[in-house]
């Protein structure tokens, strides 16, 4: 009996849709929180407790150490696209990460204030297709909204 071994981001699935489909539902917790961040387009953001929210069986800092266990050169999950609830970026664990964090969003046209954080209402991510969701097991989360208007309520 042969085990393969995968990177964090890689699934280890097949590429048929359907393999894929059925395969993301007995997925682990990290392979499951790669194929949400995946969905994140260019230019949006979303947060630790959006994707927690939206895998269903994690905290946001299990989001957290799931993308911290990426390793530097693994481009097919946009880490760079998962904040804090504030908006601000988070220091990485071992320090640093936050410049490259930062350099990679301006890059994909991401906008931050003065005080270093994104407006979700300008670059939130409203989360994966409801029709994604269904098909993967995965749960509807909102999205989320800047420090300002949460403070407004």
């Amino acid at each position: 009996m042969t085990s393969t071994r995968h990177r964090p981001g890689d699934l280890g699935l097949a590429d048929s849709s359907e393999d894929r489909r059925d395969s993301l539902r007995e997925a682990g917790r990290y392979p499951r929180i790669y194929a949400i961040v995946r969905q994140i387009p260019r230019g949006r953001v979303a947060t630790y407790g959006q994707i927690a929210a939206i895998e269903g069986h994690s905290s946001a800092r299990m989001v957290g150490y799931a993308l911290a266990a990426l390793s530097g050169i693994d481009r097919a999950v946009p880490w760079q696209r998962v904040l804090n609830r504030t908006g601000a970026l988070s220091e990485r664990s071992g320090g640093g990460g936050t410049s490259r964090q930062r350099q990679a969003l301006e890059a994909e046209g991401v906008l931050f204030d003065a005080a270093g954080r994104i407006d979700f209402d300008t670059v939130g991510w409203d989360g994966p297709d409801i029709d994604w969701i269904d098909q993967h097991g995965f749960h509807p989360a909102p999205r989320p909204r800047s420090a300002e208007r949460r403070r407004r309520r």
